[in-house]
């Protein structure tokens, strides 16, 4: 990395200091990044589902099908708008647009790249960046919950209403999960700006020396999005569209785009807390000096997140929706327990480095060593004492009621009639 490029990466973002008409570009500029991701996201979605299904996917609106999601909105735009009669009209119409602004404006503390010049006035690529960023991006979040519950509750129907409880139940017990899955991040870059924690991983990024919070995360990410296979709100098998059962036309459309604008708001996230953010892949930032500089980093950020879009659509066309049970018994016994844990040992491990001056890299080695430990002895123990528990009883009962493998259903008795039936019909047809 050349001089200048280290220069730009150690100052400050140029925020805050921007002439009106660059603060209303970057709005728009925001605003177009987040739709055009949208719109990609969907059709790229369906097509990659599609080729896993081994099916062609969209293929007849654009080249190559690439406008099917485009036509898709304008469709939505011109159908019929219908409100419940049960319906609270006023919260009923609130909760989508809420749902769908809120995930807009998480996304403006972002930085999407370094500080650059444009039409000589040195910004940075971002529309805004808050000291404690990270904490308005959680914040956003938990305001999302309240466009879903009011959903599922204003419009006066069963289906919506089990919706919206399943979905508040959800959001909120993976947000704890993700929020604690960030506090180490936030400790050992020692801030909350999205900017600083940028900066804080010139060197190495916090995926290679946080692996465990990064996991928590992108497994919180995915229940906090409502999508496969924890997309239990909107399970069309059971609830048959969940808290937006009764939305059609636009609001339809904003429950929609605020769904897939969450999506793309966490994985930028991701890309800035644990992907080093803008900063050039391992590899091209040694051998081309200028790949963090100028308007380059907006195509790795760009990249980064797009990988990330990726991971939430092969689960949905690999994994099948878990049970509710199961789904709330990962998120409080298995994600919280582990955060807290690996939030303890990172906050020991600074301790340790400060007090005694010894490497972060030694004491990561140990703390691997330890992991490792840990969870080969709780792979172990469960399966010894499975084994004895099957020596005791040869034939275990589970928890959930099954049928005995020697059931033998009984013929139905309109199979027996059938034929007797039919040969009546075939003889009368001779006749």
């Amino acid at each position: 990395m050349t001089t200048g490029a280290v220069l730009a990466a150690a100052e400050p973002a140029a925020v805050g200091n921007d002439p009106w008409w660059l603060i209303i570009a970057k709005i728009i500029a925001t605003f177009a990044i987040l739709v055009v991701l949208v719109l990609f996201s969907i059709v790229a979605e369906r097509k990659v589902i599609g080729y896993m299904q081994v099916r062609p996917g969209p293929n007849r609106v654009g080249p190559w099908g690439t406008l099917q999601s485009l036509a898709d909105g304008i469709k939505l735009a011109f159908k019929e708008d219908l409100i419940p009669a049960a319906a609270d009209k006023v919260v009923f119409i609130v909760a989508p647009i809420l749902s769908a602004m809120v995930a807009l404006v998480a996304f403006s503390v972002i930085p999407l790249g370094p500080n650059v010049s444009v039409f000589g006035h040195k910004t940075a690529i971002q529309l805004t960046d808050l000291p404690v960023g990270v904490l308005f991006v959680l914040a956003c979040s938990s305001i999302a919950v309240y466009g879903v519950v009011l959903a599922g509750w204003s419009s006066g129907s069963t289906y919506p209403l089990l919706g919206g409880l399943r979905s508040a139940a959800q959001m909120i017990s993976y947000e704890v999960a993700m929020g604690l899955s960030i506090v180490p991040v936030l400790l050992t870059a020692g801030s909350l700006s999205p900017s600083e924690i940028v900066a804080s991983q010139e060197n190495t990024w916090y995926v290679f020396t946080l692996l465990p919070s990064f996991v928590v995360y992108a497994i919180s990410a995915v229940g906090e999005t409502n999508r496969a296979p924890f997309d239990l709100p909107e399970a069309e098998s059971e609830l048959v569209g969940g808290f937006h059962t009764e939305y059609s036309s636009l609001k339809f459309a904003m429950f929609f785009l605020g769904e897939y604008v969450n999506m793309v708001t966490v994985s930028a996230l991701c890309t800035t807390l644990f992907l080093g953010g803008w900063r050039a892949p391992f590899g091209i930032g040694t051998l081309w000096a200028g790949a963090n500089e100028g308007w380059w980093p907006v195509l790795w950020f760009i990249i980064k997140v797009l990988a990330a879009l990726f991971v939430f659509v092969w689960l949905r066309g690999t994994l099948p929706r878990l049970r509710y049970d199961q789904f709330m018994h990962f998120g409080w016994k298995v994600l919280v327990p582990v955060s807290l844990v690996w939030l303890l040992l990172v906050a020991a491990m600074r301790t340790i480095s400060r007090e005694y001056d010894i490497s972060t890299r030694n004491i990561l080695i140990g703390l691997a060593v330890v992991l490792l430990v840990v969870i080969a002895v709780s792979l172990l123990v469960p399966e010894r004492q499975k084994k004895e528990v099957d020596a005791r009883d040869p034939n275990p009962q589970s928890d959930f009621p099954v049928p005995p493998m020697d059931l033998v259903v009984p013929p139905s008795p309109r199979l027996k009639q059938v034929p007797a039936k039919v040969g009546a019909d075939q003889s009368e047809k001779e006749n």
